[in-house]
């Protein structure tokens, strides 16, 4: 083995789509720092952001039941769905200037017009599902929703999950034409190739070894090339850790205070896939459920409809299921190795706290073929055996740590974890993830180049209109970049919404 010394402004580690994007935003921002970036597989977006493992779904919290929750009183929360929503338009107005701008060629490779539903059966999630819809039309972010008890009105949204449905069943559904199918694996791959045309030089098949603290404060990155096992050591001012679930690993080698008391615990998911195009034909929905009693969040079942690699695809799920690496393409020793002294009574904290998970997660591992049947029968009461075929999904590493909530609490969303001097940034946790990319790379931005962010804010807002409002507070100028992104990526402007 041999060892090279090199030195760059920024290194971004894994080629998934958080890097992806953090790369394409300072390309624009700063054209003259040289990027590097570093992947263990041999293309960009294998791991997380790869379609066949992740849902594909564009979290704008227009489906999602778990981001509205119902209070004390019976009134429902509707707080965190807005600001996912909020979080939600950023992408979409970055994506639209990318294609506007001529930097993507064709928009349809990434992103597609899809109806998001929320589906529910039975008198009390009837009633919820109800209040939710009152609750969100009276934003002018969720305008165009829909509300219907009609079985017959539902057949017309949902002929494949009405067949054989029986008619006194109590059921109802909300339906918003504004959703978006995300191949974030396609995107991811679309931003790469823009950004080797800036001079970004992406190196894949390269492991990172050790992060440590150069003298001048940037950092000292140890890579393996993976082909020939040649040593490389990398100076940088600036380390972006977006390596899905193997960034935890990676955050604590920079031994930075703020990677004390953190753990991390992996969920693998499994979905069903339609083998039979006439069946996946029949749906064109991406239809959200409610998480049964005591379920965690990850586990809400939804039916999907997918474009990927340009076809139609009907996907049901997900089902958890358990290993102990953090990547799917990870190490079994992963979760053991990510135990250390600072953060093993957080771990065991979680560990005590959680038993509906681990009890949920045992569950789920013993199920059937024939069990997975009869959870998606809950939503296709036609359903075959022969016409289904299960895939396993990514893995997601949830955020434990230390909050004013209790010692191990377990996280379920996207964390930006980044040292006090801004000279390196973790990406750690799962869903909404990649939807929001660009609301969680301009967080890490202002945190970790906050003299910069004066002078890039112009060139930000150009890119991103919405840049610093509430567009809740703003309905006219909602509509205005609804209608022009929708231009520009091929999807459904208000008013056909609304119709």
């Amino acid at each position: 083995m041999s060892s090279v010394q090199k030195k760059t402004d920024v290194i971004l580690i894994g080629a998934g789509v958080m890097s992806a994007t953090l790369g394409t935003l300072l390309k624009e921002l700063a054209p003259d720092w040289e990027i590097k970036a570093f992947e263990k597989l041999p293309s960009a977006g294998e791991e997380s952001s790869n379609e066949w493992n992740n849902a594909g779904t564009g979290h704008a919290a227009l489906c999602e039941l778990n981001y509205t929750t119902e209070k004390a009183d019976g009134s429902v929360d509707i707080s965190k769905a807005v600001n996912i929503n909020e979080q939600f338009q950023l992408s979409r107005q970055f994506w639209a200037n990318l294609v506007s701008r001529g930097l993507i060629a064709d928009p349809r490779e990434f992103i597609r017009p899809i109806p998001h539903m929320s589906w529910v059966t039975g008198e009390k999630d009837v009633e919820f599902l109800s209040k939710r819809f009152k609750a969100l039309s009276q934003n002018p972010l969720f305008q165009g929703m829909e509300y219907s008890e009609d079985q017959s009105k539902l057949k017309e949204w949902i002929p494949l999950m009405m067949e054989g449905r029986d008619p006194n069943e109590k059921v109802a559904a909300t339906k918003i034409d504004s959703g978006t199918d995300v191949n974030f694996g396609a995107l991811t791959r679309l931003l790469f190739d823009h950004l080797k045309t800036k001079g970004v030089e992406v190196q894949y098949r390269h492991a990172i070894r050790d992060i440590k603290r150069a003298g001048d404060g940037g950092w000292q990155v140890k890579v393996q090339n993976l082909q020939n096992n040649k040593i490389e050591y990398h100076h940088a001012r600036f380390v972006f850790i977006g390596a899905g679930g193997g960034s935890l690993p990676l955050l604590q080698k920079t031994g930075i205070p703020e990677s004390k008391r953190i753990g991390g615990f992996p969920v693998s998911g499994l979905f069903m896939v339609c083998k039979d195009p006439a069946i996946a034909e029949k749906h064109h929905a991406k239809v959200y459920g409610k998480a049964k009693l005591g379920a965690p969040p990850m586990s809400v079942p939804h039916l999907d409809t997918r474009y990927i690699d340009g076809k139609k695809a009907l996907l049901f799920g997900p089902f958890a299921g358990f290993t102990p690496k953090f990547l799917k393409t990870g190490s079994n020793m992963d979760l053991i190795g990510s135990v250390k002294p600072n953060n093993l009574f957080t771990m065991l904290a979680a560990g005590a706290k959680e038993m509906g998970l681990t009890k949920y997660l045992v569950q789920q591992l013993m199920l059937s073929n024939a069990q997975r049947i009869g959870e998606l029968r809950e939503f296709i009461p036609d359903v075959k055996d022969a016409d289904w075929e299960v895939v396993t999904a990514g893995q997601r590493v949830q955020v434990i740590k230390d909050t004013p909530q209790g010692k191990g609490t377990l996280q379920f969303g996207t964390e930006v974890v980044s040292a006090a001097d801004g000279s390196v940034a973790a990406l750690l946790g799962a869903s909404p993830g990649a939807s929001t990319a660009v609301h969680v790379m301009l967080e890490v931005m202002q945190r970790c180049f906050p003299q910069q962010m004066p002078q890039w804010e112009p060139k930000i807002k150009e890119m991103i209109p919405s840049y610093g409002l509430k567009l809740t507070d703003h309905p006219e100028l909602f509509e205005q970049i609804f209608d022009s992104t929708a231009d520009a990526l091929g999807l459904e402007k208000v008013a056909a919404v609304r119709g």
